[in-house]
Formats: C-alpha cells, structure tokens, sequence
C-alpha cells in the first residue's frame, strides 16, 4: 500500500485518484492495455474469422441465388417462348382458314366470270339474232311494198 506521502506526490505530477486508487506510471498502463487487449484479442481475431467466413458464405450464397434466379428468367423465357409457339400455331390456323375462304371465292368468282362471259355471249346472240330478224322484215316489207310499174 501507498503511503500518503506516495498520494501527494503523484497527485504533484499529475496523476488523478481512481476510485480511491493512485494512478501509475505510464510503463504500468502500457502493462495493464496489454494485458487488457491479450485477453480479448484471442476473442476478437475468433471473431474476425467467423465473420470473414460468413462473408464468404454470404458471397457464395449471393452467387448460387443470382444463378438460380437466372434460371427461373430462363424457365420463364421458355414459358413465354411455348405461349408464341402456341399463338403461332393459332394464327397459323387462322391463315389456313383464310386461304381457304380466299380459294372458295375465288373459285365462285371464276364460276360468276364464265357464267357472266356466257350470259354476254347469248344476249350478243340474241341481239344479233333479232337485228336480223329485223333486217329480214324490213326486206320483206320492202318486197312487199307496192313498186310502181315501170313505163316501157
């Protein structure tokens, strides 16, 4: 124990009172940080590691989830790539119908041309016809009709 000659001269240099204790030289902080630190440091380095761990895993983890969410994208690009294979497939049927119906009508257009081009050629016909008919009565009126005689 200190004596209180000790006190008063260390309290003239000027080292405080903790908690009724004198305060020491710097050589004896120096000791008691160190012995401080050495009973942590062993802990805090432990820690260190884990934690250097962990951030490995969780690197590796961020890793293994980017690719199995690049995985899901591409389950459902093929998802999305089957639905326009799918609507493909509809539209085409669609086509196909259409190309029907355009062949259907355009085989009844051909039909309707050639009965138009008949029907053109009969009436032609019969106009013809009757022109002639008209013809040969007007010849015949004109025989008929009443020639006066000629003066010999």
């Amino acid at each position: 124990m200190m004596s209180s000659h000790d006190a008063e001269e260390d309290r003239e240099q000027g080292c405080p009172l903790i908690e009724g204790e004198l305060c020491e030289n710097e050589e004896t902080i120096q000791r008691l940080t160190e012995g401080f630190l050495s009973n942590y440091l062993s802990d805090l380095s432990t820690s260190k590691l884990a934690l250097q761990e962990l951030t490995q895993n969780q690197v590796i983890l961020l890793d293994t989830l980017e690719q199995e969410v690049t995985k899901f994208r591409e389950c459902n690009a093929l998802i999305d790539l089957n639905a326009l294979f799918t609507e493909a497939k509809v539209y085409h049927g669609k086509l196909v119908n259409i190309r029907k119906e355009m062949m259907l009508l355009h085989e009844r257009t051909s039909r309707l041309k050639k009965r138009v081009l008949k029907l053109q050629q009969h009436k032609q016909k019969e106009d013809l016809e009757r022109e002639q008919q008209r013809e040969r009565e007007m010849e015949r009126e004109r025989r008929l009709t009443a020639k006066p005689a000629k003066h010999t």
